[in-house]
């Protein structure tokens, strides 16, 4: 039984990492796309490519996410765990449905967590906090405060050039920005699936808490979001592509390029799950800012708040509902 239901929240777990990737593509490739600088299939498929890439690239941000609750062993755990993934896989969905850029990393930390508290096992407060809570205010004030500082520098270094040339060169070097975009997005979101799949083997007492990650979770994890992302976003691209802020290329490169540095600096300096939805969004605000306040649509803004703040939450209530459904005929 515990095997079947093993291999169960395995399945899940990849479902969950294919709708991540479907719900994120715009995260990687929106920016460029709107700009002109890559067409869509391009811009897919080259991110689908550094996706899987950057899944291989680092585990630290994995153990993080195992390391959030503690459900024990046996099947109860794993009972525990399912529910947390259903949590997060419903509100991917039902913010793709409505094309709110909102966070699947939040949405799968507030799954496990829900799911953990309805359960009554051990939660790891410390861990979430410090990992989950401060990253996820902090990062989206950087993303918009350095986005803003390198667009004003960027004006002011090409001041004298010739626009459209400059331009060009930006829908260019946005080729370069949008595969690190995409690179750090398969870097941090593959790696929160793995996480969810160790601590199911750890339930299943399959492995050790100090053990590497297997080779075929790795391989599995960053085959899903590939998928996912190979399938599009399309609702979702066309918030943050365009109606966030209408960007020109040199606008493009200085959101990604921003966003993508600070994906790899909290992977691999805080081995924090951060939202790479968060990140691209604040940074496009922070660019789009630099052409005048009212340039920045702050209605769709707001509701793209809204949805991030009700993300940790709704994952979580669905969780804990999940669970309470589940655990009487899994106990």
């Amino acid at each position: 039984m515990d095997l079947a239901i093993i291999i169960a929240v395995v399945v899940v777990a990849l479902v969950f990492d294919y709708t991540n990737g479907f719900h994120d593509a715009a995260n990687a490739i929106a920016t460029s796309v709107s700009t002109r600088a890559l067409t869509p299939r391009v811009a897919l498929g080259m991110a689908a490519v550094m996706n899987f890439v950057g899944a291989f690239l680092g585990q630290k941000v994995a153990h993080t996410v195992s390391d959030v609750i503690d459900p024990g062993d046996g099947t109860h755990a794993l009972v525990i765990v399912m529910c947390g993934l259903l949590g997060a896989i419903a509100w991917n969905m039902i913010t793709w449905y409505f094309g709110l850029p909102s966070s699947s990393s939040h949405a799968l930390i507030g799954g496990l967590v829900g799911s953990g508290l309805a359960a009554s096992v051990y939660v790891s407060w410390d861990t979430v906090i410090d990992k989950v809570v401060i990253p996820m205010v902090l990062s989206p004030v950087v993303a918009f405060s350095l986005g803003f500082a390198l667009m004003l520098a960027i004006m002011w270094i090409f001041r004298k050039a010739n626009p459209h040339k400059a331009q060009r060169g930006f829908r260019v070097a946005q080729t370069v920005s949008a595969a690190a975009m995409a690179l750090g997005h398969g870097l941090q979101d593959a790696q929160k699936t793995m996480g969810v799949i160790f601590l199911a083997l750890l339930a299943g007492e399959y492995v050790n808490p100090g053990d590497d990650l297997p080779l075929w979770v790795i391989f599995s994890a960053a085959m899903a979001i590939s998928l996912g992302t190979w399938s599009g976003g399309w609702r979702i691209m066309r918030t943050l592509g365009r109606r966030i802020i209408h960007l020109d290329p040199a606008r493009g490169f200085a959101s990604e390029a921003v966003a993508a540095s600070v994906l790899y600096t909290t992977a691999y300096v805080w081995q924090a799950p951060i939202s790479t939805t968060h990140t691209i969004t604040t940074a496009v605000m922070g660019v789009g800012a630099t052409k005048r306040v009212s340039a920045v649509r702050w209605g769709v803004a707001k509701s793209i708040v809204v949805a991030w703040v009700l993300t940790f939450p709704a994952a979580g209530l669905v969780a804990a509902a999940s669970y309470g459904v589940l655990h009487l005929f899994l106990p």
